[in-house]
């Protein structure tokens, strides 16, 4: 992959606190536009690893979207093939298949259609609404994954 394929976007500031408490609510029973608490197995330690997500449902399908680009929680999955969703106490452990870049197209429009709102900074340049073709330009940097 390129340099910009590997693009990972670094939390800072109040974007940490406001993962931190959508986190919080999450684990506590309190989804927010469809978040989860993503549980998932370290690729060198094994030991579980948490970040909140926001659960995308389009067409019937669940997908994962890592709009920070190819974080902790992306290497993680791909090596352990799946986690847990988490809300609250209900627990629901899943495998996943990641799309690859022609595939993405209508994952990712629904995605920035709910949520383009919260992760429009993570791409400085892509505008507030995106074209098709903006999408498909930055697919390679954006990992998506199907839950199966």
């Amino acid at each position: 992959m390129t340099a910009i394929e590997q693009r990972y976007v670094e939390g800072k500031g109040f974007e940490v606190h406001f993962n931190r408490a959508v986190g919080f609510l999450t684990k506590h029973g309190i989804s927010l536009l469809g978040t989860r608490v993503l549980a998932v197995r370290g690729r060198t330690s094994g030991e579980w690893r948490t970040n909140p997500v926001n659960l995308l449902t389009h067409e019937g399908e669940r997908y994962l979207v890592a709009a920070r680009g190819h974080t902790h929680w992306v290497r993680n999955i791909r090596v352990a093939g799946g986690g847990e969703l988490r809300l609250g106490r209900k627990v629901e452990a899943f495998t996943v298949t990641e799309l690859p870049d022609e595939e993405k197209l209508p994952a990712l429009r629904a995605y920035f259609k709910r949520w383009g709102w919260e992760v429009g900074r993570f791409f400085e340049d892509l505008p507030k609404k995106p074209t098709d073709a903006d999408l498909v330009r930055v697919a390679p940097t954006v990992p998506v994954f199907r839950i199966n």
